[in-house]
C-alpha cells in the first residue's frame, strides 16, 4: 500500500474496507469506484450499532492524491443529527480558520456552522468520521 491512501484505487478501497470492518459497524453500502485511472468515488452508508448512520459521498482525485470534494451527513434514525461539507462561506468570519471545511450542528443546524479543522483534503476523513459517531450514545 502506497504511503498516500489516496493515490490509488486499490488502496483507498483497501483503506475504507479495513476502517469499517470493526465491532460498532453493523453493515455498509460503501463503495469506492472509478472509470477512470486518474479519478474515483465513494459513496454509500454506514450502519452503527448505536442507531446511527453515516452517509458520505467523495470525489476523489488519484492523480494528485486528495479528495477533491465531499458531503458527510449523520442520521438517527431520519433525524439529520449534523453534517460535514466543503462549501465554502468566505463571507463567515467564524469559519475562515478552517476555509472551506465546516460542521453544521443544531440547534438550527442549517444554518449553525463552526470550523471543522479535523476534515481534510489531503488524508482520509473517515477515522475522524467513525470516531465521532462511535461517541455518540
Amino acid at each position: 500500500m502506497s504511503s498516500n491512501l489516496l493515490k490509488s484505487l486499490e488502496d483507498y478501497s483497501r483503506f475504507v474496507a479495513e476502517s469499517l470492518n470493526r465491532p460498532t459497524v453493523e453493515r455498509s453500502t460503501v463503495v469506492v469506484w472509478s472509470d477512470s485511472p486518474y479519478t474515483g468515488i465513494a459513496e454509500g452508508e454506514v450502519f452503527f450499532s448505536n442507531g446511527i448512520c453515516l452517509r458520505l459521498r467523495e470525489e476523489l482525485d488519484f492523480d494528485a492524491g486528495l479528495i477533491a470534494s465531499y458531503g458527510y451527513e449523520v442520521y438517527r434514525r431520519e433525524e439529520r443529527l449534523y453534517w460535514y461539507d466543503d462549501f465554502p462561506h468566505p463571507n463567515d468570519p467564524n469559519l475562515a480558520s478552517t476555509l472551506p471545511h465546516h460542521k453544521h450542528v443544531p440547534p438550527d443546524v442549517k444554518h449553525n456552522r463552526i470550523p471543522a479543522p479535523e476534515m481534510s483534503f489531503s488524508r482520509p476523513n473517515l477515522p475522524v468520521l467513525i470516531r465521532g459517531i462511535e461517541k455518540l450514545v
